[in-house]
């Protein structure tokens, strides 16, 4: 299977490359050039599957020039019981008869970006011998608090690589912030941004397109690649725990053989939810995709309108890895709605650029509609839901999981579908400790506590255990605290390579 760019489909790479390279020379992103089919019998076979089963069969439709060694050896070191605290690796909680939380957070990091984290770096150095790689690669990342730590733990003192995470000053939570200071390993930096995500995320974007710099950069013998989702070895292992969601349902007999499911996703990216419709292109039964968004509507406003329009106010949420105004993956969805025409798609991103906004056709618009459906709650409605899911089941959500059932509720009562559907929970509520701790009693309950006994109270309120990451985190110094413009990135990029 080839690889081609969503702003000039004439590039053609291999999965290798598309993984090693991470963006494309024009600032495009990797697509592969068909979807496999998957048929029912063999959705059927994946019941009697382990997590890491599952992993190959889907991976080694899209990974086609990686061997079977090759995939299954990135497999067996990604996806451990001893990094995900459950064989399951990515268990389904049913709520309810109709209601089933997809848990993504059982990694090392407590969040769902540890799913493709723990994984890409394995694809990553092994497409760097595939494709006879002699330079250091330097992986860039922005984040809004949870890719951050996921790609460091991923990458530390992996040979041949060098990691550099940048996120914005103030726009993430103190657990997260502390798990990204204090990251340890021999090839790390991390610098915060003034400004917020979209301000970091545009900073690396225009390091990866400066010719010049990238120039400089081999001559120094450095290439440079991404651990964001905009990296194509990010986003197909997202894939697989839709497949896998749905075969544990088959298992538990909650849903029969090609039972159709809604998918509701808490995002600011679009590239979990992306993951689940191209799951859906290739054969897995979803009858709706419900994008649900923070105060930062952006998605929600294109999904129901067909412009998107990054005018508009920031907000700073309880849920801040879903501050974000510019969604890169929604690239790649374009470019398979308008059936890979690269041209459109490139007029679009253009116009993002330099106005901000864009409108799609009608004819893309009525594709959207017809599949997507979207919403958004603000901070208090997020509290109201983890207090109500809390007291009638006894089960503790995060803030952005909270963001999906509090849509996925008003979408029921907007329009009656009872479907069975499957929610994204993408972290533990002890990342974000004090806001949930204040949804479940109030302000005054967390006034005054440091972090640690906020994480002892929500352990006992709970009653699940502090993830052992968190706990950790009490004992360990800051390492970095360098601060920068977001002008000033590129700089801190030279400065950490020792280049000038």
């Amino acid at each position: 299977m080839q690889y081609n760019s969503t702003r000039d489909k004439t590039i053609s790479v291999s999965a290798a490359q598309a993984i090693k390279t991470g963006l494309s020379a024009e600032g495009g992103l990797f697509v592969p050039d068909s979807l496999p089919k998957v048929t029912g019998e063999e959705i059927k076979s994946l019941c009697d599957m382990t997590y890491n089963e599952r992993a190959y069969f889907v991976l080694s439709k899209f990974l086609t020039d990686f061997t079977e060694e090759e995939l299954k050896n990135c497999i067996s070191q990604a996806y451990t019981k001893e990094k995900f605290e459950t064989s399951s690796i990515a268990p389904v909680y049913a709520l309810n008869d109709s209601t089933f939380f997809l848990e993504l957070w059982h990694g090392p990091t407590c969040a769902f970006k540890d799913m493709a984290l723990q994984i890409l770096p394995h694809l990553l150095t092994t497409s760097m011998k595939k494709t006879n790689e002699s330079n250091e690669v330097v992986i860039l990342v922005a984040t809004s608090g949870d890719t951050g730590k996921a790609a460091l733990e991923g990458f530390k003192d992996v040979n041949g690589t060098r990691i550099i995470v940048f996120y914005p000053n103030n726009g993430v939570s103190e657990i997260q912030k502390r798990q990204m200071v204090t990251q340890e390993g021999n090839n790390v930096s991390v610098a915060a941004v003034e400004g917020n995500f979209d301000d970091a995320q545009n900073g690396v974007k225009k390091i990866f397109t400066n010719a010049e710099y990238k120039e400089l950069l081999n001559r120094n013998h450095f290439s440079l690649s991404s651990a964001n989702s905009i990296n194509w070895g990010r986003l197909v292992p997202q894939i697989v725990y839709y497949f896998s969601a749905y075969a544990d349902l088959l298992n538990d007999n909650k849903i029969t053989e090609g039972e159709k499911v809604n998918v509701v996703v808490p995002t600011g990216n679009f590239g979990n939810i992306l993951a689940s419709y191209y799951a859906m292109k290739m054969g897995l039964p979803i009858a709706k995709f419900i994008c649900a968004s923070n105060e930062n509507n952006v998605l929600t406003d294109f999904i129901k309108t067909g412009t998107y329009d990054k005018n508009r106010e920031f907000h700073a949420t309880i849920s801040p890895s879903m501050d974000i105004l510019i969604s890169s993956n929604l690239e790649r969805f374009l470019y398979d709605l308008t059936g890979e025409d690269d041209a459109q798609v490139r007029e679009w991103m253009n116009a993002l650029n330099t106005t901000g906004s864009y409108t799609v056709t009608p004819q893309v618009r009525e594709k959207l509609s017809a599949l997507f459906d979207a919403g958004y709650s603000d901070d208090d409605e997020t509290m109201a839901a983890i207090k109500d899911v809390y007291q009638k089941y006894d089960y503790v959500m995060d803030t952005h999981t909270a963001v999906a059932k509090s849509v996925y509720d008003k979408y029921v009562t907007r329009t009656g579908d009872t479907t069975k559907t499957i929610i994204a929970s993408t972290a533990s509520p002890f990342k974000f400790n004090q806001s949930v701790l204040i949804a479940l009693e109030n302000c005054n309950y967390v006034t005054g506590k440091d972090e640690f006994t906020l994480l002892d109270e929500l352990s006992v309120k709970s009653g699940m255990h502090i993830p052992k990451s968190l706990a950790e985190l009490k004992n360990k110094p800051a390492i970095f605290e360098t601060v920068c413009g977001k002008d000033e990135m590129k700089q801190i990029v030279s400065d950490f390579l020792m280049i000038d």
